[in-house]
Protein backbone atom coordinates (compact mmCIF):
# COMPACT_ATOMS: atom_id res chain seq x y z
CA UNK A 1 0.00 0.00 0.00
CA UNK A 2 1.42 3.40 -0.96
CA UNK A 3 2.00 6.04 1.66
CA UNK A 4 0.75 9.35 0.27
CA UNK A 5 -0.17 12.33 2.42
CA UNK A 6 -2.55 14.56 0.48
CA UNK A 7 -0.08 17.42 0.39
CA UNK A 8 2.93 15.31 -0.60
CA UNK A 9 4.79 15.80 -3.87
CA UNK A 10 5.64 12.11 -4.00
CA UNK A 11 4.19 8.71 -3.24
CA UNK A 12 6.41 5.92 -1.94
CA UNK A 13 5.14 2.56 -3.15
CA UNK A 14 5.36 -0.78 -1.38
CA UNK A 15 8.42 -1.42 -3.60
CA UNK A 16 10.15 1.55 -1.99
CA UNK A 17 10.21 3.54 -5.25
CA UNK A 18 9.54 7.28 -5.09
CA UNK A 19 7.07 8.44 -7.74
CA UNK A 20 5.22 11.62 -8.69
CA UNK A 21 2.18 12.20 -6.49
CA UNK A 22 -0.40 11.93 -9.27
CA UNK A 23 -0.12 8.20 -9.92
CA UNK A 24 -1.18 7.31 -6.39
CA UNK A 25 -1.46 3.62 -5.60
CA UNK A 26 -3.59 2.38 -8.50
CA UNK A 27 -1.56 -0.35 -10.29
CA UNK A 28 -2.67 0.78 -13.75
CA UNK A 29 -1.73 4.38 -13.04
CA UNK A 30 1.60 3.36 -11.54
CA UNK A 31 2.39 1.23 -14.60
CA UNK A 32 1.56 4.16 -16.90
CA UNK A 33 3.76 6.49 -14.83
CA UNK A 34 6.67 4.04 -14.76
CA UNK A 35 6.72 2.74 -18.33
CA UNK A 36 5.00 5.25 -20.60
CA UNK A 37 4.54 8.82 -19.40
CA UNK A 38 7.39 11.02 -20.58
CA UNK A 39 9.07 8.38 -22.75
CA UNK A 40 9.85 9.80 -26.23
CA UNK A 41 7.52 8.60 -28.99
CA UNK A 42 7.79 8.93 -32.76
CA UNK A 43 5.38 6.25 -33.99
CA UNK A 44 2.55 8.06 -35.77
CA UNK A 45 -0.15 5.58 -34.76
CA UNK A 46 0.80 5.84 -31.09
CA UNK A 47 0.93 9.63 -31.32
CA UNK A 48 -2.49 9.75 -32.95
CA UNK A 49 -3.86 7.51 -30.21
CA UNK A 50 -2.34 9.68 -27.50
CA UNK A 51 -3.80 12.86 -28.96
CA UNK A 52 -7.24 11.29 -29.40
CA UNK A 53 -7.29 9.97 -25.84
CA UNK A 54 -6.16 13.33 -24.49
CA UNK A 55 -9.16 14.82 -26.29
CA UNK A 56 -11.51 12.22 -24.80
CA UNK A 57 -10.06 12.94 -21.36
CA UNK A 58 -11.26 16.56 -21.34
CA UNK A 59 -13.53 16.91 -18.30
CA UNK A 60 -12.64 13.45 -16.98
CA UNK A 61 -9.75 11.90 -15.06
CA UNK A 62 -6.89 10.33 -16.97
CA UNK A 63 -7.34 7.16 -14.93
CA UNK A 64 -10.85 6.86 -16.37
CA UNK A 65 -9.35 6.94 -19.87
CA UNK A 66 -6.63 4.44 -18.97
CA UNK A 67 -9.25 1.99 -17.72
CA UNK A 68 -11.11 2.33 -21.01
CA UNK A 69 -8.06 2.34 -23.29
CA UNK A 70 -8.42 -1.25 -24.47
CA UNK A 71 -12.05 -0.56 -25.32
CA UNK A 72 -11.04 2.60 -27.19
CA UNK A 73 -8.45 0.65 -29.15
CA UNK A 74 -11.04 -1.93 -30.10
CA UNK A 75 -13.63 0.68 -31.06
CA UNK A 76 -11.19 2.76 -33.11
CA UNK A 77 -9.36 -0.08 -34.89
CA UNK A 78 -6.27 0.33 -32.72
CA UNK A 79 -6.19 3.96 -33.88
CA UNK A 80 -5.16 3.03 -37.39
CA UNK A 81 -5.24 6.50 -38.92
CA UNK A 82 -6.46 5.55 -42.38
CA UNK A 83 -9.17 3.21 -41.07
CA UNK A 84 -10.49 5.79 -38.61
CA UNK A 85 -10.54 8.42 -41.35
CA UNK A 86 -12.98 6.21 -43.27
CA UNK A 87 -15.50 5.91 -40.41
CA UNK A 88 -19.00 6.80 -41.58
CA UNK A 89 -21.88 8.60 -39.83
CA UNK A 90 -23.42 5.16 -39.31
CA UNK A 91 -20.25 4.10 -37.49
CA UNK A 92 -20.56 7.15 -35.25
CA UNK A 93 -24.05 6.08 -34.25
CA UNK A 94 -22.78 2.61 -33.39
CA UNK A 95 -19.97 4.04 -31.27
CA UNK A 96 -22.49 6.14 -29.36
CA UNK A 97 -24.05 2.88 -28.21
CA UNK A 98 -20.74 1.47 -26.93
CA UNK A 99 -20.86 1.77 -23.14
CA UNK A 100 -17.21 0.73 -22.86
CA UNK A 101 -15.93 4.04 -24.25
CA UNK A 102 -16.76 7.71 -23.63
CA UNK A 103 -19.99 8.20 -25.58
CA UNK A 104 -19.56 11.84 -26.55
CA UNK A 105 -20.64 12.63 -30.11
CA UNK A 106 -18.38 15.64 -30.46
CA UNK A 107 -15.30 13.75 -29.31
CA UNK A 108 -16.06 10.74 -31.52
CA UNK A 109 -16.60 12.92 -34.58
CA UNK A 110 -13.46 14.87 -33.68
CA UNK A 111 -11.41 11.66 -33.69
CA UNK A 112 -12.57 10.88 -37.22
CA UNK A 113 -11.96 14.44 -38.38
CA UNK A 114 -8.51 14.51 -36.80
CA UNK A 115 -7.60 11.25 -38.55
CA UNK A 116 -8.29 12.95 -41.87
CA UNK A 117 -6.29 15.99 -40.83
CA UNK A 118 -3.45 13.69 -39.70
CA UNK A 119 -3.22 12.24 -43.19
CA UNK A 120 -2.84 15.77 -44.54
CA UNK A 121 -0.03 16.49 -42.08
CA UNK A 122 1.75 13.28 -43.04
CA UNK A 123 1.58 14.29 -46.70
CA UNK A 124 3.10 17.68 -45.85
CA UNK A 125 5.64 16.83 -43.14
CA UNK A 126 6.39 13.18 -43.86
CA UNK A 127 5.04 12.05 -40.50
CA UNK A 128 2.86 13.21 -37.66
CA UNK A 129 5.92 12.92 -35.42
CA UNK A 130 7.85 15.44 -37.52
CA UNK A 131 5.03 17.92 -37.12
CA UNK A 132 4.63 17.44 -33.36
CA UNK A 133 8.31 17.42 -32.43
CA UNK A 134 8.93 20.84 -33.98
CA UNK A 135 7.15 22.24 -30.93
CA UNK A 136 9.62 20.79 -28.41
CA UNK A 137 10.64 23.58 -26.00
CA UNK A 138 14.21 24.85 -26.30
CA UNK A 139 14.38 25.32 -22.53
CA UNK A 140 12.55 22.40 -20.89
CA UNK A 141 11.88 23.08 -17.23
CA UNK A 142 12.89 20.83 -14.35
CA UNK A 143 10.14 20.57 -11.79
CA UNK A 144 11.00 20.30 -8.11
CA UNK A 145 7.47 20.47 -6.68
CA UNK A 146 3.96 19.65 -7.86
CA UNK A 147 2.89 23.31 -7.68
CA UNK A 148 5.44 24.13 -10.38
CA UNK A 149 3.61 22.03 -12.97
CA UNK A 150 1.63 24.17 -15.40
CA UNK A 151 -1.40 23.38 -17.56
CA UNK A 152 0.26 24.67 -20.73
CA UNK A 153 3.31 26.42 -22.15
CA UNK A 154 3.83 28.85 -25.03
CA UNK A 155 4.80 25.88 -27.20
CA UNK A 156 1.53 24.06 -26.52
CA UNK A 157 -0.39 27.26 -27.26
CA UNK A 158 1.46 27.48 -30.58
CA UNK A 159 0.77 23.80 -31.35
CA UNK A 160 -2.91 24.24 -30.55
CA UNK A 161 -3.18 27.31 -32.73
CA UNK A 162 -1.50 25.59 -35.67
CA UNK A 163 -3.63 22.44 -35.36
CA UNK A 164 -6.85 24.44 -35.17
CA UNK A 165 -5.79 26.42 -38.23
CA UNK A 166 -5.44 23.09 -40.02
CA UNK A 167 -8.94 21.99 -39.04
CA UNK A 168 -8.26 19.85 -35.95
CA UNK A 169 -10.70 19.91 -33.03
CA UNK A 170 -10.50 19.19 -29.28
CA UNK A 171 -6.87 20.34 -29.35
CA UNK A 172 -6.75 23.22 -26.89
CA UNK A 173 -3.43 24.35 -25.32
CA UNK A 174 -3.96 22.18 -22.21
CA UNK A 175 -4.71 19.09 -24.30
CA UNK A 176 -1.63 19.79 -26.42
CA UNK A 177 0.54 20.19 -23.35
CA UNK A 178 -0.76 16.92 -21.92
CA UNK A 179 0.29 15.30 -25.19
CA UNK A 180 3.73 16.92 -24.94
CA UNK A 181 4.14 15.49 -21.45
CA UNK A 182 2.90 12.04 -22.45
CA UNK A 183 5.03 11.72 -25.60
CA UNK A 184 8.26 12.80 -23.92
CA UNK A 185 8.57 16.22 -25.51
CA UNK A 186 9.13 17.46 -21.96
CA UNK A 187 10.18 15.60 -18.81
CA UNK A 188 7.63 16.65 -16.21
CA UNK A 189 8.40 13.94 -13.70
CA UNK A 190 9.42 15.76 -10.55
CA UNK A 191 13.21 15.95 -10.23
CA UNK A 192 13.33 13.62 -7.23
CA UNK A 193 10.99 11.06 -8.77
CA UNK A 194 12.82 7.80 -9.44
CA UNK A 195 11.82 7.96 -13.11
CA UNK A 196 13.07 11.48 -13.82
CA UNK A 197 16.59 10.21 -14.54
CA UNK A 198 15.28 7.33 -16.64
CA UNK A 199 13.25 9.68 -18.82
CA UNK A 200 16.10 12.22 -18.95
CA UNK A 201 18.47 9.57 -20.29
CA UNK A 202 15.85 8.41 -22.81
CA UNK A 203 15.38 11.96 -24.05
CA UNK A 204 19.12 12.59 -24.22
CA UNK A 205 19.71 9.59 -26.51
CA UNK A 206 16.53 10.08 -28.51
CA UNK A 207 16.83 10.90 -32.23
CA UNK A 208 14.31 13.61 -33.01
CA UNK A 209 12.42 13.14 -36.27
CA UNK A 210 13.35 15.41 -39.12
Amino acid sequence: MSRMPETADFVIGSDGVRRCWWCGADPLYVLYHDTEWGRPVTDDQRLFEKMCLEGFQAGLSWLTILRKRDAFRSAFRNFDIQRVARFTPNKVEKLLLDAQIVRHRGKIESTINNAKRTMELVDEFGSLASFFWQFEPDDPSVLQRRDQMTANRPESVAMSKELKKRGWSFVGPTTCYSLMQAMGMVNDHLRDCHHWKIVDRARSSFARPG
